[in-house]
């Protein structure tokens, strides 16, 4: 496994590390239940947290049977009214602090969130959240979105396949169809469900016609490859991606398609047939995922890697906000250093560089460790952590922009926020800073908010930044400090620190991306 999938694997520790948190209690209103038709059949919803929720559609049949491993197909309709009331369940997943354990295939929901006092004639700005959870965890319904409806959206979050049963990628697979290749389920659905929001949005008071995807870490990274993705054309009008560059290549489908064939064998298929597959129960399907996360593979859906596309201008020319924490690494130095008895000390701070970025010996990361010397660091596992942002994060998101920015308008954020809340590991004796996944609570509501007055007014323009976005391709607006577009001469990003967002111009140098991206 190459530096990039080790790198990926340890992203399992995503923007999902939020999720029992993120999700709030949810006392329904003594109103009248919303309803809507849907081109598959009549739903009816709630209303709850000032807002009209319908929660639990089916917007895809369930990817159960011989329908497992193949592309997204359409539900059977229904004719009675369906009670959208209740999340659905999630996508199968092992147990753990990064989604709900679930192992029912039908777990293909979306849930639609507008404005409690909108008319379903309003033709609101529509907002598409692709969960994060390094593509084997997570859901849509971790994510209340009560603020950034406030502002004037409809927000959709939706689920999709994840780990082997939304991107495993096998010669017998491939060879079911002529018109596409294995793997890659899982972009499949969210191409399913973004398609679906086109047809039936306005009946809930949305703009079929103003669509953004957004999403975080592995979300991040769908966001990405629905923008390369040609067969994404004409689903969404905007994009903003958070955190999600730590990949910038993916398998080809010949190294998926090996790594499907030592999957079936070590699961007991060893005819290597799309029928012992399909025979195989769930449970033994998560036991065997070989790492702690999945990544799309090159195929019909993903035809390029992410750099290549972005460089040459074959993606979809939207508009885009792409964005990191500035301490990203330090979310994975608390869980693969610290709660794994795995400390950082001047003695093994260069085989610990060396373990993070995969070199081949510790003395290999000499160099790395003379620009990042273990005593200019408050403490080892702050270096280290400056180590993973830059190489992992940073600098590659820099180079996403400076390549989409040719194309299409390019806004670049820092999150900045050095005293972020941290409540979902715990308590370490360094700081996390502005660690990964922590902007989402700035985003999507806490059950408690633990944001103080600075920081709900960090909230406030953030959330007003991504709807103004949603609105207009612009985040700038009244109310909030100018946010200048991306270009490679002034080189500039929208610091988001509390309580003003500010612009900043030493992100490069900050970052060492002259070690990391030279030439960019």
């Amino acid at each position: 496994m190459g530096n990039q999938g080790k790198v990926a694997c340890v992203l399992a520790v995503c923007a999902v590390v939020m999720a029992i948190a993120l999700a709030s209690a949810r006392g329904a209103a003594p109103a009248a239940a919303p309803t809507a038709v849907t081109t598959t059949g009549p739903v009816r919803g709630l209303v709850a947290n000032r807002m009209r929720e319908f929660l639990g559609i089916p917007y895809a049949a369930p990817p159960v049977g011989k329908l497992r491993w193949l592309p997204t197909q359409a539900h059977a309709r229904w004719t009675k009214m369906l009670n959208a009331t209740s999340f659905g369940s999630s996508c199968p997943q092992a147990a753990g602090f990064f989604g709900q354990e679930s192992t029912n295939q039908n777990c293909l929901f979306l849930n639609v969130y507008a404005p409690s006092a909108s008319k379903t004639t309003a033709k609101l700005p529509v907002m598409v959240w692709i969960h994060g959870g390094s593509l084997i965890s997570g859901e849509g319904s971790d994510y209340n979105p009560v603020g950034l409806v406030g502002k004037g959206v409809v927000v959709v979050t939706i689920n999709y396949r994840l780990g082997l049963l939304g991107f495993l990628a096998h010669p017998a697979l491939s060879a079911e169809s002529k018109t596409h290749d294995s793997g890659d389920y899982g972009l499949m659905d969210q191409q399913f469900a973004l398609a679906w929001v086109k047809h039936n949005i306005a009946a809930f008071g949305g703009n079929p016609k103003s669509v953004t995807i957004f999403g975080e870490s592995a979300g991040g990274l769908s966001v990405r490859s629905q923008l390369v993705s040609p067969a994404a054309k004409g689903l969404f009008e905007r994009a903003i991606t958070e955190s999600g560059s730590y990949a910038e290549t993916v398998p080809t489908l010949a190294q998926a398609e090996a790594a499907g064939q030592a999957s079936a064998a070590a699961m007991g298929c060893a005819s290597q047939t799309a029928a012992c597959l399909r025979k195989l129960p769930v449970r033994t399907l998560i036991a065997n995922e070989t790492a702690l996360t999945q990544l799309p593979n090159i195929s019909g859906v993903l035809p390029a890697q992410y750099n290549a596309a972005f460089a040459s201008g074959a993606f979809n020319h939207v508009p885009v906000i792409s964005g990191t924490n500035h301490d990203e690494w330090m979310l994975f130095v608390e869980l693969l250093n610290t709660l794994s008895n795995n400390p950082v000390t001047a003695a093994n701070y260069q085989q610990q560089v060396a373990a993070t970025l995969e070199l081949p010996s510790a003395a290999d990361a000499a160099p790395i460790v003379a620009a990042y010397p273990y005593s200019a660091y408050p403490t080892g596992e702050n270096a280290l952590g400056a180590v993973g942002t830059d190489a992992i994060f940073a600098c590659n998101a820099r180079v996403d922009v400076r390549s989409l920015s040719k194309y299409t308008p390019t806004y670049q954020y820092e999150f900045n926020d050095e005293n972020a809340p941290n409540d979902f590991l715990p308590a370490v004796p360094y700081s996390l800073g502005a660690y990964h996944a922590s902007e989402i609570q700035y985003l999507f509501q806490r059950p408690v908010s633990l944001l103080d007055p600075d920081q709900l007014q960090l909230s406030a323009a953030m959330q007003t930044y991504w709807t103004n976005f949603a609105k207009t391709g612009n985040p700038n607006g009244t109310g909030v400090p100018a946010w200048p577009a991306y270009s490679s001469g002034s080189d500039e990003a929208q610091s988001l620190v509390p309580p003003t967002p500010q612009t900043e111009s030493n992100f490069a140098a900050a970052h060492k991306c002259a070690i990391w991206t030279p030439g960019s």
